[in-house]
């Protein structure tokens, strides 16, 4: 296949192309990239230019071919990205110019590797090189800062310094299936003392009554979505004061037109009702907290979580413990549980390296920033080794 006769095109909406499509460019089960994940965002409002994030999607044809997409945004603010440069806008405001808007190639409010520029299989490995050199000369020709790829799935061939991109190292914390046949099998790989302390805290969940349910794709009915989206809403009060970046209809939309994507961990509490001559073992189940996963043919990731009030270690049972047994009873090879937490360590959590690449037009702005990262990565890598000294297996 040629590279001639190439049309790039930039849609301000998701739905300005065929669901089918985009799906086939994408050619996989991750499902943060798939058409009806960046459809609920879009269509509930909850990524739209008002809210800091205008959809700027990358189109590629071929002789009215599509042969290539990425999702784009341009963006007015550096919130819901997980790759953190407040310091850089910062610089730029101080030295009197603008950083936003800027591009941002992302998944927005989902830090989880995965497949960011998608080309058809049958063409040409520098088809690649072409197209972001016709997204830079976009971002150039809008008078944007930068261009930020956030989370591929791969770490990128560094030939694309030559077009001026700096590499920037980040970590997360990840469980690895290593073929083990039940969650008992993998404690026998923990150390004794941290083996004791996770049996004594899914013990301690037990014995207080709590009830544990996975709930998956269609059985996730309408009531079980508000419950979810309560909880949502209170841990983000909770932890930053306004009610979070997705609303319901997001949740719920996913949730019909992805649901074979979708999991969840819903937590019940046995409350004794008054007894009655019929019986005296009444009681009622009440929902009190609920850890909501995506997942693919090969993995799993955790992505939010709410309880009604603080239990002893059911954060844990629901979004750690829950999701390992569930990725070995399913054969899932990876668990990703979410950005931060370095007390996921000693729950067989490993630290792992993870990339982004930014773009930054204006030269003297560039050279500052590479200069930064390149002395932050020393940082991250010195913290992953120590991190892997504390991990708990024998």
């Amino acid at each position: 296949m040629d590279i001639t006769n190439i049309e790039v095109k930039f849609i301000t909406s998701i739905d300005q192309v065929c669901c089918d499509d985009w799906n086939s460019i994408v050619d996989t089960s991750y499902p943060f990239v798939q058409h009806q994940f960046l459809y609920a965002l879009e269509s509930s409002g909850s990524v739209c230019q008002v809210t800091g994030w205008q959809p700027n999607h990358l189109l590629v044809y071929q002789d009215d071919l599509l042969i290539a997409v990425m999702p784009l945004y341009i963006k007015s603010h550096s919130y819901g990205e997980y790759v953190f440069d407040f310091q850089w806008a910062n610089a730029y405001h101080q030295s009197g110019f603008e950083y936003y808007p800027k591009l941002l190639s992302a998944i927005p409010f989902t830090p989880c590797s995965g497949v960011r520029l998608a080309i058809k299989s049958s063409c040409p490995s520098n088809i690649q090189s072409i197209i972001i050199e016709k997204i830079i000369d976009y971002a150039q020709g809008l008078g944007l800062s930068s261009w930020h790829l956030l989370f591929p799935k791969n770490k990128i061939s560094l030939q694309k310094n030559a077009l001026g991109f700096i590499q920037r190292l980040g970590m997360q914390y990840h469980w690895f299936n290593k073929n083990y046949h039940s969650f008992d099998d993998f404690l026998e790989c923990c150390k004794m003392k941290r083996r004791k302390n996770i049996k004594r805290e899914r013990k301690l969940v037990k014995d207080s009554g709590v009830k544990l349910q996975i709930v998956e794709g269609v059985d996730i009915d309408k009531n079980l979505w508000q419950r979810f989206f309560y909880f949502y809403q209170r841990t983000y009060v909770k932890r930053s004061g306004n009610a979070g970046y997705l609303n319901q209809e997001f949740f719920e939309k996913a949730g019909e037109t992805m649901a074979s994507n979708i999991m969840m961990v819903v937590a019940k509490s046995l409350i004794p009702e008054s007894l009655t001559p019929e019986s005296d073992e009444a009681s009622s189940e009440e929902i009190i907290a609920i850890a909501l996963f995506f997942k693919d043919d090969n993995n799993l990731y955790g992505r939010y979580w709410g309880a009604d009030s603080e239990y002893d270690f059911l954060h844990f049972e629901t979004c750690y413990y829950q999701g390992i047994e569930y990725c070995i009873e399913k054969k899932l090879q990876h668990f990703d549980a979410g950005a931060q937490g370095e007390h996921k360590i000693q729950r067989g959590f490993e630290p792992i390296e993870t990339y982004s690449y930014h773009w930054i037009n204006d030269q003297r702005f560039g050279e500052a920033i590479r200069n930064f990262v390149v002395e932050e990565a020393e940082y991250v890598k010195q913290g992953i080794n120590q991190l892997k000294k504390k991990l708990p297996f024998k």
